[in-house]
């Protein structure tokens, strides 16, 4: 059975319908031309808009002159209560001096650094797995990967009082957050305020408290020399290397909402996908099982002889992929493909549509982890696989989720066996990631083959 996939709008419907079904669900929102199109316009009253899927594009655009197609800042509107102005909204000389912070703490050695608070939390994961035939996969996978982050963050597991509170305010915010503001449609200028709705703007100014305490708490033990070496203390005292400045407390506290949205949210809805492919394709997880028995799970030398399991991550991350699309913004007049895009244009980059892209994958809907490994998957690798970004705005921790991804697959399936439950196929829907819209429930037992 192919991996299930929505189904997409008619080609031709009114601006206000589009606008409902894209409040309501990105993916499902979108015409079926563009999982074959190199390139789609898309004009409404208020701004035009240019799907890209051609891959000279892309480049073009994320790679040879990304400071010319900064991020919209139209996206940006319904996230900046809870994110501010971390690193995943700004542009230009701000967005550079974060980087030049942040990116030494998930250097190559870092990783080595964080992999013990990673595999505690996996150990964690695997011992809070419920067993039984409606096991929902998300709820566990947001538990586990808000463990991760939390650990290697701040060397504090899920369990403590401020983190399991951060956790169930996500949720809840995750709730009451639009995908998309008014003012993402509606141009208006920066003096005029922004209608969030109350519960969102609540949840948000809460969970900003406590990761202040947390960081008021770090800089205290920074102060003191009793810091633990993770990964805050790092960004902490990392000062920029050009101006010799440290993040404020407001900066590293935009910066540690933006490293649990993405490190939690994007690395829960990447682990649940692939557990459910797993499921529903058990050759495949009898292979990573029997790949993972014969290594030293707790030794960080292991992950790199995860090839099956690290091959099944890449290929839930291509079907379905946690940030489904990326927005930019020319700042200048361009042309692509013989029409004039004008200044103001979003352009769209849809990793959903790139890695389903008909002609450029071979049976793009298919789930096959062995495409990795064939001249075609390798070339699409190059050429159409983006699920972190590419270019200088490359998310920062795409080496730390591929660290987690695998070894999380392989640990759980060591222990556990997942079965997919006919009567209860996943329906995808985007919101702040490509999640599905009444969760992911299988079967779960004890494994006994070992």
């Amino acid at each position: 059975m192919r991996p299930p996939k929505p189904i997409s709008r008619p080609d031709k419907v009114s601006l206000w319908r589009y606008l409902k079904l894209f409040r309501k669900d990105l993916l499902s929102a979108q015409p079926e031309r563009l999982y074959r199109a190199w390139m789609a316009e898309f004009k409404t009253p208020f701004f035009r808009s240019y799907l890209i899927n051609q891959p000279e594009l892309i480049d073009l655009v994320l790679k040879e002159r990304p400071m010319d197609f900064p991020k919209s800042n139209r996206i940006a509107e319904g996230l900046r209560p809870l994110l501010g102005q971390s690193v995943f909204l700004t542009n230009g000389e701000h967005w550079k001096k974060q980087r030049r912070i942040i990116d030494p703490a998930f250097e190559g050695g870092r990783l080595r650094d964080s992999f013990a608070a990673m595999s505690g939390a996996t150990i964690a994961a695997v011992a809070r797995m419920p067993v039984g035939k409606h096991v929902e996969l998300e709820e566990q996978c947001s538990h586990a990967a808000a463990d991760v982050i939390f650990r290697t963050l701040f060397s504090i597991p899920i369990e403590n009082e401020v983190a399991t509170e951060v956790f169930q305010l996500f949720k809840e915010h995750q709730r009451s957050q639009p995908i998309i503001n008014l003012a993402a449609f509606v141009p208006s200028p920066r003096w005029m305020p922004r209608f969030h709705p109350k519960k969102s703007k609540t949840t948000a100014a809460q969970i900003r408290a406590l990761i202040t305490r947390l960081v008021e708490e770090r800089h205290r033990e920074i102060d003191m020399g009793s810091a633990p070496q993770d990964l805050a203390t790092k960004i902490m005292t990392t000062p920029d290397p050009q101006t010799g400045e440290l993040f404020s407390k407001d900066e590293m506290v935009d910066q540690v909402a933006i490293f649990f949205l993405a490190g939690h949210e994007t690395s829960a809805s990447a682990l649940a996908w692939s557990l459910y492919l797993l499921a529903a394709n058990p050759e495949w997880q009898s292979k990573v099982a029997e790949e993972a028995i014969e290594q030293d799970l707790t030794d960080f030398s292991a992950v790199s002889k995860l090839k099956t399991a690290r091959d099944v991550f890449r290929e839930a991350l291509r079907l379905y992929p946690p940030v489904p699309m990326m927005v930019r913004e020319a700042s200048q007049p361009e042309c692509f493909r013989d029409r004039d895009v004008p200044p103001g244009a979003q352009i769209v980059i849809s990793p959903w549509h790139l890695h389903r892209h008909s002609r450029q994958w071979d049976n793009p809907d298919d789930f096959d982890p062995n495409r990795w490994n064939t001249d075609n998957g390798k070339e699409c690798m190059r050429n159409a696989y983006i699920p972190f970004s590419t270019g200088k705005r490359v998310c920062p921790g795409a080496g730390f989720a591929m660290i987690e991804g695998p070894l999380m697959l392989a640990k759980l399936t060591v222990d556990y066996e997942f079965k997919a439950l006919p009567a209860e196929v996943p329906e995808p829907v985007a919101h702040l990631t490509v999640r599905a819209k009444s969760g992911i429930f299988v079967e779960v037992s004890k494994r006994t083959d070992r």
